[in-house]
């Protein structure tokens, strides 16, 4: 059955780039839950659907358009977002979080406007929302190989100032760590990755592919290194569990791969609190034993 399911060149297209999102967006996630940033990932996802609007909207609008890939758009706004919210971080220094809900609410505000302009929901615009099996063609494909490649390589010859940087900030300014060209570059990683996922979790989902492998792995690992392996992990069980389960029960697979990751993460934190209650339980029976 699973063998039948690679007959398909979209599906082959699909299964490539959600392996391939589900090693980066866990990747990245790592560090910005790490720095408490994870609303970061919602705002920019609704940037990018600004950007998607706007080509949708434009392609309807102008016929030489029509060929236009919408991800382009996409990316372009994500970016954009991206560098603005870390003009907005420099502005607001002693309130730094007013970035994200600026942000986020911009970007709304954009994409309601333009989804009203090119009539309302379509079919096209629902598969970004939530994502589609089907939707990947072979540029998109292309693209966000392209991307994923740009961002490992980043991320490999940045990780020790990204590292610092993510726990301790006044250590590593004071290290010489070029702090806001490494958080600029970030940011940007940040923006690819969201737009780069939203074909497969969707944009309204793609945030918690970042988030809910990080939060199931820091229940378990003893080490940063340990998080970024294991959130890979539990994110690429989730995209290959939730898109087999798209294809097969046709629904949307941005959600089956949320609830799966949902289902990782309970496991993992009942897991984890039952082997707390064995080792309280171990304590008090040698605790019993030496009194007696």
């Amino acid at each position: 059955m699973i063998a039948n399911l690679f007959e398909y060149d979209f599906i082959r297209n699909t299964f490539i780039v959600g392996i391939v999102i589900g090693i980066v967006a866990p990747l990245l996630g790592s560090f910005i839950v790490v720095r408490r940033l994870s609303l970061m990932a919602d705002a920019l996802s609704h940037v990018s659907l600004a950007g998607i609007a706007v080509s949708l909207y434009l392609s309807k609008m102008y016929l030489p358009l029509v060929a236009l890939n919408p991800l382009y758009l996409g990316f372009g706004f994500a970016v954009g977002g991206s560098l603005l919210m870390e003009k907005l971080r420099n502005v607001y220094k002693q309130f730094q979080e007013l970035a994200i809900p600026i942000i986020m609410s911009a970007g709304m505000g954009f994409s309601v406007i333009f989804i009203s302009l090119a009539n309302g929901f379509n079919t096209d615009l629902f598969s970004y929302l939530f994502g589609s099996v089907s939707a990947v063609s072979r540029s998109d494909m292309w693209t966000i190989l392209a991307t994923a490649c740009i961002v490992l390589f980043t991320v490999f010859f940045l990780y020790k100032e990204l590292f610092l940087l993510s726990f301790d900030e006044e250590y590593a300014k004071a290290s010489g760590i070029p702090a806001k060209v490494v958080d600029v570059i970030f940011m940007l990683l940040v923006a690819l990755v969201i737009a780069s996922s939203m074909r497969i979790v969707g944009i309204l989902l793609v945030s918690s592919l970042m988030t809910l492998p990080v939060a199931a792995a820091i229940r378990i690992a003893k080490g940063f290194k340990q998080t970024i392996g294991y959130s890979i992990l539990f994110g690429e069980i989730s995209v290959i569990g939730g898109l087999i389960s798209a294809f097969y029960l046709d629904l949307a697979p941005g959600g089956s791969i949320v609830i799966i990751s949902v289902i990782i993460l309970v496991t993992t934190i009942s897991v984890q609190k039952m082997k707390q209650k064995m080792a309280i339980a171990e304590k008090r029976s040698e605790s019993n034993v030496s009194n007696s």
